[in-house]
């Protein structure tokens, strides 16, 4: 009888638990492992610096797990998988999807083109609680609000829980002749910024679980408030894990769900699966709206008089623009991939708002520093910040970075571990040192424009400025 063998081809989904498309293939025959690296149909989105360097390792972990079996490659999918489905007499080919615009056109020709070769291709829901075209509303047309969004997604009960029993059957095909090495992938950058990430990160399967247990004993607790707070270890950490498919927002879930019963809890948890939901929605705005990346879902912002001025722009992406707030949130961000949320709002309105910088330009940057660098994530999240998304924030909703420092950061021990220049400064003046008395100020060593740059733009005179273009729009319209 002849062997069955099946390709199950992994992308966001670098994980052997609870993986939809690896247990189909287990259940028909050996399995041929596969990852592509696609440069070629990625467009203006190929993976950026952090994202590559969190790709190189999580699918070294992906390669240990398989025992040494993932055949790696670098080119056009198509291609690559006629000739692999010829050399090693392939029957089938399977891959969980993703829902990137690009990703979406790719793959809907691929399984076009393979059934036309007389195999059977199928394709699953690995990365998500519901797919995008499963929750609208009853004409059909999709959300553009969050809660009402949520509401429907709670109406369908409790997410399927996965398993991983198949795991006990992984037969696995010997490593392909054609693969190439990780190495060959050139996903890494020699520098020592590369080699320090790895002190604040464990890409891979484990180290999801592991973040997840952190998050689960430390975190969740605290959760509702902490999540605010940037010096708190209140928040998961485990967006880059989930973004990769290390883990699936289904076992998150339900290892949310249960640990919070069983230490009461409840609240907490749906504070948590709140954040799982929006990110749910910003795919399903993603899947309605496929370039929410580049296009104002708002179109009234099309004419806003955007500053073009690329030195605040290189300032801020520096963490140079004499806010200590803003410059930790960057800081952090440029060392370790990642920056708090609630950091990541108020940076991003500073961006957009105070310094009138079009928000596709911090999206852009954020794609290239941030390890869990999301399209939908990303784009949904600018758009917000900037007025011009769905439920978006209003555009006169401007976060002021000194009330915002001293009410999320009172201590300031989040400014002082991203800002050592300022270690020394008194807590009344560290949230707007530029405010304060220069005399003062050099009796701890620190001097404005020299040791810590002075602020860029004048909150007050800014944020009018802000305000008198966002009501330009109003007499075009």
């Amino acid at each position: 009888m002849k062997e069955t063998k099946s390709i199950v081809w992994f992308r966001q989904d670098l994980r052997l638990k609870e993986n939809p498309a690896l247990e189909f293939a287990v259940s028909l025959g050996k399995v041929l492992p596969i990852y592509i690296l696609d440069q070629e149909n990625a467009g203006d989105w190929p993976p950026g610096k952090a994202s590559r360097w969190w790709l190189h390792h999580s699918l070294a972990s992906l390669d240990n797990a398989l025992n040494g079996s993932l055949c790696t490659f670098n080119g056009d999918p198509f291609k690559i998988l006629t000739e692999l489905i010829a050399d090693e007499n392939i029957n089938n080919v399977f891959w969980n999807r993703c829902y990137e615009p690009w990703q979406v056109s790719r793959d809907k020709t691929i399984k076009c083109e393979i059934k036309k070769l007389g195999l059977n291709v199928k394709s699953f829901n690995g990365s998500l609680l519901h797919e995008p075209w499963e929750v609208s509303k009853s004409d059909g047309t999709p959300y553009k609000v969050f809660t009402p969004y949520y509401r429907q997604t709670l109406s369908k009960g409790t997410p399927k829980k996965l398993h991983s029993d198949y795991l006990t059957n992984l037969n696995l095909v010997s490593n392909s002749k054609l693969s190439g090495k990780l190495d060959s992938l050139n996903l890494l950058s020699e520098d020592k910024w590369s080699k320090e990430m790895i002190l604040n990160w464990t890409p891979g399967e484990d180290g999801a679980e592991n973040s997840l247990v952190t998050f689960l004993t430390r975190g969740l607790p605290q959760y509702k408030r902490g999540r605010d707070y940037p010096s708190m270890e209140a928040v998961s950490r485990l967006s880059p894990h989930l973004h990769f498919g290390e883990v699936s927002p289904n076992h998150l879930w339900h290892a949310v769900t249960e640990f919070a019963s069983h230490n009461k809890l409840d609240t907490q948890a749906e504070h948590y699966q709140r954040e799982l939901a929006w990110r749910e929605f910003s795919y399903s705005l993603l899947h309605y709206f496929p370039d929410l990346d580049v296009k104002n879902l708002n179109n009234r912002f099309d004419e806003f008089p955007w500053n073009k001025n690329t030195e605040l722009i290189k300032k801020w992406c520096a963490g140079q623009t004499g806010y200590p707030l803003i410059d930790a949130g960057m800081r952090e961000l440029s060392n370790t991939g990642y920056m708090h949320n609630r950091v990541r709002m108020i940076t991003a309105s500073f961006l957009v708002k105070n310094l009138l910088v079009d928000w596709r330009s911090g999206a852009q940057y954020f794609w290239d520093a941030l390890v869990d660098a999301d399209l939908a994530n990303n784009s949904c999240s600018w758009q917000w910040v900037a007025g011009s998304g769905a439920d978006a924030a209003p555009y006169f909703r401007i976060f002021n970075p000194v009330t915002q420092s001293k009410k999320f950061d009172p201590d300031a021990k989040y400014i002082k571990q991203w800002i050592p220049e300022l270690t020394d400064c008194p807590n009344k003046y560290i949230h707007d040192p530029s405010s304060a008395p220069s005399s003062e100020l050099q009796y701890f060593g620190i001097r404005i424009g020299k040791t810590y740059p002075s602020a860029i733009v004048d909150l007050k005179a800014s944020r009018e400025a802000a305000l008198n273009a966002y009501h330009s729009l109003k007499k075009i319209s």
